[in-house]
């Protein structure tokens, strides 16, 4: 039975990776805090996290393996949001407190009152947490504010644009993710590559802030994490997955297109002195979508990118004519097939560099070249 070795130790690594995070706290149980990466500008900043309060490990549980890892996937399974936690939360000089909602979610817009260095593009934000019948915690968390020198602002998405996921195909993600090659099956090829030429721009040195967004759950921030750290992608502030917490004040999660468009506006009105272009995926609603933002800010989106998935001819046909309706606007929606056609409109458009542009070709060409 061949096929089994490779599921086999596709099961270990998986649990391994849901189970990382309830390590912190050595099975003691308890309270338990997770801040999400953070984002904002010189005017204000937004710091999203989440408290728990989860189970000890049981004495019978062995410190590593598999045992260990399974009762952790239990333990994270079960654990639960601490509601009316008090949440103090400095960067700088600037400081904010607030509390946890009925999930136990924090969603901190903290106003920049005392400036940020500008010689740095990521800050640190203390974090203390303090809760009835629980000891006080405190952490810390990245925040991204764009250098002055930053000249676009990307938003993208995650799910069958940088990464192969398939709507329907989410075991066979995970996976590519955790048994094959992280260089292989698991990011498009030259999305590397492509990321890093528009994070560092025409002049290279450029440092844009790049924001990703997914349709995924919170559940899966670590695993999109590990994603970006194996196959070399920019991390950006990968805070925009959807709320799936199913409850009887919210039994559906939230749908994709309103969660995509109202970040957009967000991140427009955040940084509302700086061009945008947009990168979907042909499989979803992001040309629909990204085309009704063209239409509300005609003068701030540069581009459209959109990666063909599929070879449905109604689908192209439908993409084309939403590029019929952005023909006397300044955007051009661009279908590329692969990353090389993104990155040759950039550079047309002077977002990227030559050199840029030759390293998404090299890496293309050297994955048609790889005989897997």
């Amino acid at each position: 039975m061949a096929w089994y070795h490779p599921w086999v130790s596709f099961a270990k690594r998986l649990a391994h990776v849901i189970a990382k995070p309830m390590k912190r706290d050595s099975g003691h149980g308890g309270m338990m805090v997770h801040p999400y990466r953070g984002y904002g500008s010189q005017q204000e900043v937004f710091i999203m996290g989440r408290v728990f309060r989860q189970a000890a490990l049981g004495r019978a549980i062995p410190r590593r393996g598999m045992l260990r890892d399974t009762a952790d996937v239990a333990r994270r399974i079960f654990r639960r949001g601490l509601a009316n936690a008090r949440v103090d939360i400095r960067i700088g000089d600037n400081q904010l407190c607030l509390t946890t909602d009925l999930d136990g979610y924090f969603d901190a817009q903290l106003p920049i009152s005392n400036a940020l260095p500008v010689d740095v593009s990521w800050h640190r934000a203390d974090i203390m947490v303090h809760a009835d019948g629980h000891p006080p915690i405190r952490t810390s968390v990245e925040v991204y504010v764009p250098p002055p020198e930053a000249d676009l602002l990307v938003i993208s998405d995650i799910d069958d644009t940088v990464m192969f996921t398939g709507v329907a195909e989410k075991l066979k993600m995970l996976y590519r993710l955790f048994v094959r090659k992280p260089h292989r099956r698991t990011a498009f090829p030259g999305v590397a590559s492509l990321y890093q030429a528009l994070y560092r721009g025409q002049t290279e040195k450029a440092e844009r802030p790049i924001l990703y967004v997914s349709r995924g759950p919170w559940a899966i921030y670590e695993m999109l994490e590990t994603f970006f750290q194996l196959n070399r992608i920019p991390v950006g502030p990968i805070l925009f997955l959807r709320e799936w917490g199913i409850s009887l004040r919210r039994p559906w999660p939230r749908r994709a297109e309103a969660h995509k468009r109202d970040l957009i506006d967000r991140m427009l009105a955040l940084y509302h002195d700086m061009p945008c272009i947009l990168i979907g995926d042909s499989g979803q609603h992001d040309p629909e979508v990204y085309t009704e933002v063209v239409k509300a800010y005609p003068d701030r989106i540069k581009a459209i990118y959109i990666r063909r998935v599929d070879k449905d001819p109604q689908r192209e046909e439908a993409i084309q004519r939403l590029r019929d309706e952005l023909a006397h606007t300044d955007c051009e929606l661009v279908l590329a097939a692969d990353s090389i056609l993104i990155a040759e409109h950039a550079y047309s458009k002077g977002d990227i560099s030559a050199r840029g542009l030759q390293a998404v070709q090299r890496d293309v060409d050297a994955h048609h070249n790889d005989p897997k």
